[in-house]
């Protein structure tokens, strides 16, 4: 027994002798996750407390679920949840919809030269701010001198006030969110398909298949997998908005709420107008506890009807 003991811990030390470079390269990343992600953690029991500054998180009295109550008791919470809810559905499946077809396009283009090109051209939107964003849509929908308004000026159409006008708005945040992210979506698909094997691609030559069917028979199947892990992590995030596409872009007016505000642009405006840490602590918790609600489902469900697919 004893020198069965001696050979695991032999073992351990020399896996982690073999994995110390990649134990390495992990480090910052393990570093900035503890400081930014596992470390603000603590501050969860504000969700639950009065916090007063001069008293501390943990000098200040709880208050049980009182802070939940803000939010699940206001008027505003079905129209911001169904808000987040069905803008994050339609932002999932045109997201991975368009990373598909832009993917499938750049595995047929043979040269790498031009790979790289369209590559990066997709890619740039994604390291743009949402501040930076919000400047360019505002060029293009501005009332007075906006672009959309002199082309339909030109062809004899009145100008539209845009930023009055909450129905044209989801279509303009889905272009604007499918714009900025599809370059990394297609990224990972577009690896995927890179590691099919070249023999079944061969094969459905042989048996006379032109491109569009080698594209449906041989190369979706195989990244069915990619697809199914990114839509059960986009679905974990359902909850939760980004904040900089609807605060910035919308420029948080007020006649757009009603299908733009979200649940963390109603918390933003709530906390800078009543300062209560521990209501916006509470919301955040909700957010998180749902969408790990929401994560362990799907990933269930598609546990139950195809287990090879599944995250865990």
């Amino acid at each position: 027994m004893i020198k069965e003991r001696r050979k695991v811990k032999g073992k351990k030390k020399g896996h982690f002798k073999d994995n110390l470079q990649l134990l390495t390269l992990a480090l910052p990343t393990i570093i900035l996750l503890s400081i930014f992600s596992y470390w603000p953690m603590s501050g969860v029991v504000l969700a639950f407390k009065d916090y007063k500054v001069p008293k501390g998180i943990f000098g200040s009295p709880w208050v049980g679920f009182k802070n939940f109550e803000f939010f699940l008791k206001s008027q505003d919470a079905w129209r911001v949840t169904r808000n987040t809810i069905g803008l994050n559905l339609m932002f999932i499946v045109i997201g991975i919809i368009c990373g598909v077809i832009f993917a499938l396009i750049m595995f047929e283009v043979k040269k790498a030269r031009h790979v790289k090109i369209y590559q990066t051209a997709s890619i740039i939107p994604s390291f743009i701010s949402w501040v930076a964003v919000g400047y360019i849509v505002y060029a293009l929908l501005d009332p007075t001198r906006g672009l959309m308004n002199q082309i339909l000026a030109l062809f004899g159409k009145e100008g539209i006030s845009w930023y009055s006008e909450p129905k044209y708005w989801p279509f303009i945040l889905l272009i604007t969110k499918t714009w900025q992210g599809v370059g990394l979506g297609s990224i990972i698909y577009y690896a995927a398909l890179m590691g099919v094997d070249n023999e079944l691609y061969e094969a459905a030559e042989i048996d006379g298949a032109g491109k569009l069917q080698k594209t449906w028979y041989v190369s979706l199947p195989q990244i069915v997998p990619i697809i199914i892990i990114m839509g059960i992590l986009d679905v974990g995030k359902i909850f939760r908005a980004d904040f900089g596409l609807f605060y910035n872009v919308t420029r948080d007016v007020g006649a757009l709420y009603p299908t733009t505000d979200v649940i963390d642009t109603y918390v933003f405006r709530a906390l800078m107008q009543q300062g209560n840490i521990g209501m916006s602590s509470a919301v955040g918790l909700f957010q998180s506890v749902i969408c790990f609600v929401t994560l362990m489902t799907t990933n269930f469900i598609v546990k139950k009807l195809s287990p090879d697919n599944a995250l865990f």
